[in-house]
C-alpha cells in the first residue's frame, strides 16, 4: 500500500515538473516595410534577406530567403525554423529591395519570439 503512494507522488511529481518546464516557442518574424520616396507602401517589391559572414574568410551564404511585399508594402519572413529556444539572438541580415528600376538596402536584427520590423526605402 506504501508502494502506491510513493509511484503516486513521483507520478504526480513528475508530471508537475514537465507542465511547468515546457513551453511552446513563440513565432520569430521578420517584417520588412518597403515605402518609396514619398513614404507610401510599395506592392509588390522582392525583399531579399541574407545572412553574410563575420570572419574574414569568406564563407557561403547560410541564411537567404526571398518575398515579395503585399498591399501594405510588408514582405513578412518567418523565422520559427532557424530560432532554437535557449538560443541567444537570431540573426542579423541584410536586405535588399527593388521594384522597377528602383532599389534600397538595410539591416535587421532579428530577435527571438517577437516580431521584428525594419523600414527601407527605395529610390
Amino acid at each position: 500500500m506504501k508502494g502506491r503512494y510513493i509511484v503516486f507522488a513521483l507520478l504526480v511529481l513528475f508530471v508537475g515538473t514537465i507542465a511547468v518546464s515546457c513551453r511552446t516557442k513563440e513565432d520569430t518574424i521578420a517584417k520588412i516595410l518597403v515605402r518609396d520616396a514619398n513614404n507610401q507602401p510599395v506592392y509588390n517589391a522582392r525583399v531579399i534577406v541574407y545572412g553574410q559572414s563575420t570572419t574574414n574568410q569568406a564563407s557561403s551564404v547560410v541564411l537567404y530567403d526571398t518575398a515579395y511585399t503585399n498591399s501594405a508594402g510588408e514582405a513578412i519572413f518567418n523565422f520559427n525554423e532557424v530560432y532554437q529556444l535557449g538560443q541567444a539572438g537570431v540573426a542579423v541580415l541584410n536586405i535588399d529591395a527593388e521594384k522597377g528600376g528602383l532599389v534600397g538596402q538595410g539591416i535587421i536584427k532579428v530577435e527571438q519570439e517577437t516580431t521584428t520590423e525594419e523600414v527601407v526605402f527605395i529610390n
